[in-house]
Parts: structure tokens; C-alpha cells; sequence
């Protein structure tokens, strides 16, 4: 693997996933905010959404460019991500001068640009992460890069909403244009290894979806995303409809639970290095479930915000566990590549859980909602015999 310091490699993943977290908090918390404020209505923000989210679907193919091309002698890792954060730097500054309700397509044009400069070098930091992170160091690496997402997030909910109602939406992008440059500095201090024969492109490295516990680790990533992602979309409609909270005080929770979810992911990280995969997944099981029979039955306010950290807690320790496990799943020939189908796994996983978590709370039935996913998630437990035994079965 690596004798590179460790507190670079770490500070640089934890950066990279930080400024992909401001990108991502800003989309979900405030951009359908400014596109209606721009005069345009949910249909044209629907069209948007479904478009900037392309790049995310196709990732699969950055990964088998990275796996395979050296860029010009520069490294299969590195330079791609940089190249992604510059298209992304670059997008923000022009998107700043974009005005969506008079120009809308080519504001659509240019966040499809932006996500696919992210989707880019998020699938290309993924693979340095596979290439010289040692095994035992992964539980802990997830962590930071969760971690990173999360605080991310919270600086662009807060931060940026703040920013919009005080110094207009230029400035929003300026400012995560700002924040965007922040890794680059430390790829400059992180070398690639030198790919041995093991660790070329191989086409016949693809084999290994054929293997029993590759199929067992996207099923377990299916069902882990489906249930905390569709969970967390119906956290704040709940306490809405139950305690009757205004908008500023579902911002205050969801900074809530991004602080459970920086917790949990360190928290995650830790456990998993310490005392294995088994344990770790385990753990996922057994604090998501209570924290969704909490959110299903929340007596009172006070407990709300209890509930929203316990969550973001089982969140973000979910994640980093399971993005850790799946690690240990991928050839180091096809490592980008193969990490990313799994990724794409997780996202049809997360389609499906905010379909379900919407269709079902469309009467305000949320107890609902948390009760049956609290259910799904011991699905996961079939597959632990198979994930977890000694020899991996073909």
C-alpha cells in the first residue's frame, strides 16, 4: 500500500468528500429554493434535478477510464481529480452569472457540467482511496470521508442560506466556488503507487460479479441506503405534521442530524477497524432499528431532537460501514470501476426508499413509513453467512 503520512492522506479524502458535501447540501437544501425564486416552478426544477443527476448514473465509465488510462504519464488517479474540481470550480463561477428563469437550459447545462466535473473526481478519489489505503485503515478512512460529506452539507445549509438572504445567490456560488479549491493543495503531497501486474485493467477482473459475496455485499448495499435514505426523507414532514415545527426549525434539525452523522461515521470507522466487518454491519443493525422505532413514536419536542441525532448517528455509521465493507469487495484491476458499480447499487437502493418512504406518507402515515423500514433492515442479516464467511464462495 502506502508509507505516505497519514494525516495528508486523511485530510486530503476528508477534503475531497467536504467540498463534494457543500456541492451536494447546497442541491438539496437550497437550489430548488432559487430556482423558484427565479420565477420558475417544481416542474422545471424536477426536469433539473432529474438531468444533474446523469453524470451519477454514467460514473461506472469515468472509473474504467482511470483504471485503465495514465494520463499523460501523470498517474490514473490524481489528475483526473483535479480535473474534476477545476470543471467544477469553473461552473460555479459561471453559474454565478446565470440567471435560471431567463436563461433555464443553459442553467441546466452548466449543473450538468458541474455534477459530472464531481461525479468525476468522486468516482477517481474513491479508487486513490482503494490504491494506497491499507486494509486495516479503511474503517477509520470511511469516517473522515462521511465525516467530511456531512460537515459539508451542514456548511452549505447554513452557511449558504445565509449567505443568499444577506449578500444575493451570486455570492452562494462564489463562496462554494471558494470552497472547491480547498483539496488541491493536498493531492500535490499524495503520490500514486506504482500499479503492479495485478493492479492493470483487466476486462476478465469483471469475473468477480459472478462471485456469491460481491452479490451479497450490493444486496446489503441495496437495502442499507433503501432505508436510511428513504427514512431521512420523511423526518422533517413527520415533525411537521406532529409537533407542527416552521422552516428554521427543521434547518436547526437537520444541522442536528448532520452532527449524528460526522459522530456516527468516526464512530463507524473506529468500530470497524477495531473489531472487524461482522461487528460493524452489525452494529449498523442494531442502532438503526431503535432509531427508527424513535422516530415512528416521538412522545414530545424534546425528544425530537433526540431523535434526529440518535438517527444521524445510525446514518452516518451506516455509510461509512457499509462503504468500507465494500472496499474490501473490489479487484484491485478494476478498483474505481468495480467500487462504482457498487455505488451504483446503493443508488437504485436510495430510488426505491424515496419512492416507497413518499408514496406511503402521502396521508401523513409516517409511523408507518419508519416501522416498515425498521423491518426491512434485518434483511440484511441473511446475507451475513455469505458475506462473512472464511473462504469467499464463487
Amino acid at each position: 500500500m502506502t508509507s505516505q503520512n497519514k494525516f495528508l492522506r486523511f485530510a486530503m479524502f476528508a477534503l475531497l468528500y467536504f467540498t463534494q458535501g457543500t456541492i451536494l447540501g447546497y442541491f438539496a437544501s437550497l437550489n430548488a429554493l432559487y430556482m423558484l425564486d427565479s420565477g420558475l416552478d417544481m416542474g422545471k426544477v424536477g426536469i433539473f434535478s432529474s438531468i444533474a443527476l446523469i453524470p451519477f448514473v454514467i460514473k461506472i465509465f469515468f472509473g474504467m477510464l482511470s483504471d485503465r488510462v495514465n494520463l499523460l504519464k501523470l498517474g490514473h488517479r490524481r489528475p483526473y481529480i483535479v480535473i474534476g474540481l477545476l470543471v467544477q470550480f469553473a461552473c460555479l463561477l459561471l453559474v454565478a452569472n446565470i440567471n435560471p428563469g431567463q436563461n433555464y437550459w443553459l442553467y441546466v447545462a452548466l449543473a450538468f457540467l458541474l455534477q459530472l466535473g464531481m461525479a468525476f473526481y468522486d468516482t477517481c478519489t474513491d479508487g486513490l482511496a482503494l490504491d494506497i489505503t491499507p486494509e486495516h485503515e479503511r474503517g477509520v478512512l470511511q469516517g473522515f470521508m462521511v465525516g467530511g460529506r456531512s460537515i459539508g452539507v451542514i456548511a452549505a445549509a447554513s452557511a449558504a442560506g445565509w449567505i443568499a438572504q444577506h449578500m444575493g445567490w451570486s455570492s452562494v456560488f462564489y463562496f462554494l466556488a471558494i470552497l472547491t479549491l480547498i483539496p488541491l493543495p493536498f493531492i500535490f503531497f499524495i503520490k500514486e503507487m506504482v500499479r503492479t501486474a495485478e493492479m492493470r485493467f483487466q476486462w476478465s477482473a469483471f469475473s468477480a460479479f459472478k462471485n456469491r459475496q460481491v452479490i451479497a455485499a450490493a444486496a446489503v448495499g441495496l437495502i442499507v441506503f433503501l432505508v436510511i435514505v428513504g427514512a431521512n426523507q420523511d423526518i422533517n414532514p413527520h415533525f411537521s405534521a406532529r409537533f407542527g415545527i416552521d422552516l428554521a426549525t427543521a434547518g436547526l434539525v437537520t444541522t442536528v442530524w448532520g452532527i449524528g452523522c460526522v459522530a456516527g461515521a468516526f464512530l463507524g470507522g473506529f468500530v470497524m477497524d477495531k473489531t472487524g466487518n461482522r461487528n460493524a454491519l452489525l452494529l449498523s443493525l442494531i442502532l438503526v432499528v431503535p432509531a427508527l422505532v424513535l422516530l415512528a413514536f416521538v412522545p414530545s419536542i424534546p425528544f425530537m431532537w433526540i431523535a434526529a441525532v440518535f438517527f444521524g448517528i445510525a446514518y452516518g455509521l451506516s455509510q461509512a460501514v457499509y462503504f468500507a465493507l465494500a472496499m474490501k469487495y473490489t479487484q484491485p484491476a478494476i478498483a474505481a470501476s468495480m467500487y462504482s458499480i457498487l455505488m451504483a447499487v446503493t443508488n437504485v437502493g436510495q430510488g426505491i426508499g424515496l419512492g416507497v418512504a413518499g408514496g406511503l406518507a402521502k396521508n401523513g402515515n409516517f409511523t408507518l413509513v419508519f416501522i416498515l423500514f425498521a423491518a426491512i433492515m434485518f434483511l440484511i442479516l441473511p446475507f451475513f453467512p455469505i458475506l462473512f464467511s472464511k473462504k469467499a464462495a464463487a
